[in-house]
């Protein structure tokens, strides 16, 4: 009897390994972050991003002012482009809306990325990321 139980045991835990490995390889890097609003705080300054469909990039300052470039999300790295500027931070797994993360950016900067817990989803055919 003992034994049925472990096999039964080792079988659930084996479909629960298998489920985790197919929900990470699901995952699409950046589509919890396509058309939302997410916050990028550098040396306490917090600017709003927006990764547009299509990898197309705008920044929003807190005084309202607005850049633009392109996005990637490739090899583990979420990367901004603006003019001739390239900055990358570290990306295995998807943002938790509502939790900081601290990450150390391809220039050395200690920043703090955070998708807001009220962010509504992107809107039908925005998800995916952009590759290059």
């Amino acid at each position: 009897m003992s034994s049925w139980i472990l096999v039964r045991s080792m079988a659930g835990l084996a479909m629960a390994a298998i489920a985790g490995a197919a929900f990470a390889q699901a995952w699409t890097p950046a589509s919890e972050l396509v058309g939302r609003p997410l916050q990028v705080t550098t040396a306490g300054v917090t600017n709003t991003l927006y990764l547009d469909s299509g990898g197309a990039l705008r920044i929003i300052t807190p005084g309202g002012n607005a850049a633009s470039g392109t996005w990637t999300a490739v090899d583990g790295q979420l990367c901004l482009i603006v003019g001739a500027q390239r900055e990358c931070v570290p990306y295995s797994s998807p943002f938790q809306p509502g939790t900081p993360n601290r990450l150390t950016s391809s220039c050395g900067a200690a920043e703090i990325w955070l998708l807001p817990a009220a962010s509504s989803p992107p809107a039908s055919g925005q998800a995916g990321a952009h590759k290059r």
